[in-house]
């Protein structure tokens, strides 16, 4: 199951087409679904979370909790829609296409990739571009 949550204003347009791509990714990577949560919020709600869980003290776009079982995933996943609106004015792309690259890093995450080294942050960027264009390719 795969649920949108939101803690601010904003609504993902379209629920249906996303979560039928959010499947098709998963499928893509041989893993299962179990349950994940979407929430979205603005820069102050996820940089508690990120100084009180992960003793960050800085903003993120993206913070992924991460309770799978082998094949199967299972997360929370928060999103700042503030942070994915000033990353598309910074990388001059559409905030429709930041937003799906930032979906679908956290289920990257959930499938086991990492972005803490160069190599695994070239590796899950090729993997966020090959999987945004599987959303065009289904829809």
């Amino acid at each position: 199951m795969i649920n949108f949550y939101s803690e601010n204003d904003f609504e993902l347009e379209d629920e249906n087409s996303f979560d039928k791509w959010i499947r098709n990714v998963i499928s893509s990577e041989d893993k299962q679904l179990g349950e994940i949560n979407y929430i979205f919020c603005d820069d102050d709600y996820l940089y508690k979370i990120n100084l009180k869980f992960l003793e960050h003290d800085s903003y993120t776009d993206i913070i992924s909790f991460d309770n799978s079982e082998g094949d199967e995933l299972n997360g929370d996943i928060f999103i700042s829609i503030d942070r994915v609106i000033d990353n598309a004015n910074d990388f001059n792309v559409d905030f429709s296409e930041e937003l799906k690259r930032v979906l679908i890093h956290g289920v990257l995450h959930l499938c086991g990739y990492a972005d803490k080294s160069e190599s695994e942050a070239a590796l899950m960027r090729q993997k966020e571009d090959e999987k945004i264009a599987l959303f065009h390719v289904e829809q």
